[in-house]
């Protein structure tokens, strides 16, 4: 009698279940997809009711060959992909190929990879949900359609390898729309003037920030918006009593937020972390598949991450509530459970992200954690833990102060009761554009007021502002303004972001995404030509046709129907009547040294922009976009330039001889520091960046300043090393960074991470 056998996707996965399965069953992994679209043609038959063409996807022929020998030999094939439709739609897959009858037992589920979880699976397998299925697949075809007719459309009328995609093109859009208000922005001037007061004259002055005209009954709120109208103001203050007219005391509860979704999990680790989305799921794959703990083995950290559910399951909340006694004790615990409500029932299907294991708390493992896991499961775990607790209990105060007719107020507030803020420290959901907002009144500390009190005034501070444009977004503000407006689904937003930034329709400036020239044309031929393609509201709407789909209330093939035929129209319609676009070029005010004809204008190529002669064909004259940058080159002594790589589109540092005649061979990710030395091995210094910090460090990767923890015969390695002055401590940084990345890449196996729902052919 053969074993049971277990399929899922990610070899981590499989050797997270197999702790908890025993000897009777074989667990193996498809390795993500196994079938796909052909990507040479369409794959999608629109005369036939959009039947879809399936094939084997390159490089797994290996894979569903060793598939097919162990189902052979298996009792019997469980299918446990993850709990999504793309999950669905590969269970279904991996049954076509094994010849498994979709309507069988044949699939299990789980939220979280824990024993319970797992063996609660096992023993009630179910049916291939073909809702979910054709719910992915209509998403898939859809996105196909797109792409394969968009994307050769911008080839002929733009530029050759560009794409366009159902979310990718609302996303770039919603950048490009941003910036066009940003630009159209007017600044209004208005003043603010803040009071310094104290009750004795021995006393530290607190501040209040004027409010408006006070008429004995209500304060009429009033804005002072030019120098004449603060200078007026000033003078009527001139030598005015200044008594308290009213002071409210109360108390209020700031109440935790839910525990994390995909996105909310996204938006806070770039915000107070600096990940990239694309890093968030990379790390939080691994949390979830597992990860190997001394002693224990491979072991699942948290629940499933791509979704948009905030539910919590009694069991979890029994734990929590258990955890929250042991560590602050009853009085932090809520006067009832809490529940937090999704927005609609289809995301009940999972649970908020949220711990799997609540005895391995993140500082008991910490050690056994890469920096990136640690740091993302503490905030996993913080989220959760304060999600689950008391409220926070503030007492406040406000007063209001008067100065003839003129009325001032001061809030202030102080935490006497941390609760839930005792677990993640501060609210953590508020967009870091926001908190500039706040009034940074608030905590002012107060002395004891009440009704009547003379107060002596210190002095007054007139300031000039501006009203701000909005703010340019950042990944955290982009993917909260797609989840608000239904855009994409939890498993979409990650790989959007990535999709729009490679393809350079966006580009990065610190934080904040910006449109580029070409995000900028191409966003405003699809605006004329394809508005639907680009509206927000058409794609969210689409996104809930999917749901319905799901929910088994609408067919997959009337949704298409409905959509494609006038689209196909608009694009023949365009082939026949749009004329090429031409991408702008910025004159640099120089002649093309080669032809001495043509002058040199930037241009934006598919790696980002560059220099060329405006004589081109005649002229192929091209050279990098360079940035002169404060500093000297510490080979040489020449000057520094910055230039951006193409592949990895980071900033590096390079001799500004380099390409000239003698070269100079100098190369950096990291600025060089004029006239400083490394004390150890003699080379140059650079700045180095951490954690928005810059601190100097030794630019030879070599040298002993720069090794982790060696051993004993390292150390005297690198001891010789100095002895021999770094024989190689010119070498490029760029190389050294290559060659050690290639040595990573075959040390360690990247985590599985999910295709984008776009076609980006």
């Amino acid at each position: 009698m053969g074993k049971n056998l277990v399929i899922v996707e990610s070899p981590a996965k499989a050797k997270t279940i197999g702790r908890y399965l025993g000897d009777n069953y074989r667990i193996t992994a498809s390795v993500g997809h196994i079938r796909d679209l052909p990507s040479s043609t369409i794959g999608v038959d629109v005369k036939q009711g959009y039947k879809p063409r399936y094939i084997t996807m390159k490089g797994k022929e290996k894979v569903i060959r060793e598939l097919k020998e162990m189902a052979a030999d298996a009792e019997r094939v469980y299918i446990a992909t993850d709990p999504d439709r793309e999950g669905e739609a590969i269970a279904w897959h991996i049954a076509h190929i094994l010849k498994i009858d979709e309507n069988s037992d044949c699939r299990i589920t789980f939220n979280e990879i824990t024993e319970t979880a797992v063996k609660n699976a096992i023993s009630s397998p179910r049916p291939i949900d073909m809702n979910r299925v054709n719910s992915q697949q209509a998403r898939r075809i859809l996105d196909r359609l797109v792409g394969y007719e968009l994307s050769p459309l911008l080839w002929r009328k733009v530029r050759k390898g560009l794409s366009a995609g159902r979310v990718q093109s609302v996303a770039t859009r919603m950048v490009v729309q941003r910036e066009r208000e940003i630009k159209a922005f007017v600044p209004e001037e208005y003043w603010l003037l803040t009071s310094y007061l104290k009750k004795n004259a021995k006393d530290n002055p607190f501040r209040s920030r004027y409010h408006g005209e006070w008429n004995g009954k209500k304060v009429q709120k009033h804005t002072v918006k030019s120098l004449e109208e603060m200078q007026e103001l000033l003078k009527r203050l001139d030598d005015q009593q200044w008594q308290v007219l009213k002071v409210k005391k109360g108390k209020r509860q700031k109440q935790p937020n839910a525990p994390f979704t995909t996105s909310t999990l996204q938006q806070e680790a770039s915000r107070y972390m600096g990940f990239t989305s694309k890093r968030t799921m990379s790390v939080a794959q691994q949390l979830y598949e597992g990860v190997d703990l001394p002693g224990s083995g491979a072991t699942a950290l948290v629940t499933y991450i791509r979704t948009d559910s905030v539910r919590v399951s009694p069991e979890a909340s029994q734990e929590a509530k258990s955890y929250i006694i042991s560590k602050y004790g009853e009085e932090y615990l809520p006067k009832s459970v809490r529940m937090f409500k999704n927005k609609n029932a289809s995301q009940d299907a999972h649970e908020a992200i949220r711990p799997a294991h609540f005895d391995l708390s993140p500082d008991d493992i910490r050690e056994k954690l890469t920096n990136d896991q640690y740091r993302l499961y503490k905030l996993v775990w913080d989220k959760f833990m304060a999600s689950q607790m008391a409220a926070a209990v503030v007492d406040t105060v406000t007063a209001d102060i008067t100065a003839s007719t003129h009325l001032f107020r001061v809030s202030g507030e102080t935490i006497v009761f941390p609760g839930w803020l005792k677990q993640y420290g501060v609210s953590a959901d508020k967009d870091a554009e926001e908190d500039k907002q706040e009034d940074e009144l608030k905590t002012e500390v107060l002395p004891e007021l009440k009704e009547g009190d003379v107060l002596i005034l210190d002095h007054l501070k007139p300031e000039q502002k501006f009203t701000q444009p909005p703010a340019r977004y950042t990944e955290a503000s982009l993917i909260k303004a797609m989840e608000e407006q239904g855009i994409g689904r939890p498993s979409t937003y990650a790989p959007t972001i990535s999709t729009i930034l490679d393809r350079n329709y966006v580009e990065k400036d610190k934080r904040h995404l910006l449109p580029t020239d070409l995000g900028t044309v191409v966003t405003e031929l699809l605006e004329e030509n394809f508005d639907n393609i680009v509206d927000v509201s058409f794609t969210a709407g689409m996104e809930e046709n999917l749901d319905t789909v799901e929910s088994g209330q609408e067919n997959w093939v009337e949704i298409l129907d409905t959509f494609y035929p006038p689209f196909h129209q608009k694009i023949e319609n365009a082939n026949e009547n749009l004329e090429h676009v031409k991408m702008p070029e910025t004159p640099t005010g120089e002649k093309c040294p080669e032809c001495n004809e043509g002058d040199l204008v930037i241009k934006e190529g598919r790696y980002g922009k560059f220099i060329a002669c405006s004589n081109y064909p005649e002229c192929k004259f091209t050279k990098n976009v360079e940035e002169q940058v404060n500093g000297k080159c510490p080979l040489c002594g020449s000057g520094l330039a910055a230039r951006t790589s193409r592949k990895y589109k980071r900033k590096f540092y390079t001799c500004d001889k380099k390409g000239s005649d003698p070269e100079c061979g100098f190369i950096s990710w990291d600025l060089p520091i004029e006239g400083r030395t490394c004390e150890v091995c003699g080379s140059y210094m650079v700045w180095k960046r951490f954690r928005g910090r810059s601190f100097p460090k030794c630019g030879n990767r070599e040298c002993p300043t720069n090794q982790k923890k060696a051993t004993t015969k390292e150390k005297e390695k690198s001891d010789e090393q100095v002895d021999k002055n770094v024989s190689d401590k010119n070498k490029s940084p760029i190389d050294k960074n290559e060659s050690k990345t290639k040595k990573t890449t075959k040390a360690k196996t990247k985590p599985k991470t999910k295709k984008t729902d776009e076609d980006n052919k």
